[in-house]
């Protein structure tokens, strides 16, 4: 693995063809979790309240699919 900080404050990951493809799309995707929070303020109780909020509504919404 390589990596690289270039000139506009960007790093690029040089990786092994070895590498699966879904662990490369698990990191990817870390990555783009880290980037989206890096400025956020909000507390992990919020999150977490959020989190059951949206959890309800879509099980509120979609239980008919699973309940027969």
């Amino acid at each position: 693995m390589i990596l690289t900080k270039t000139a506009d404050n960007q790093i690029a990951i040089s990786l092994s063809a070895g590498i699966s493809a879904f662990n490369i799309e698990r990191l990817i995707n870390y990555a783009k979790y880290l980037e989206a929070t890096a400025n956020s303020q909000a507390l992990q109780d919020d999150i977490d309240k959020l989190a059951d909020e949206v959890n309800t509504n879509w099980w509120n919404e979609n239980k008919q699919r699973f309940l027969k």
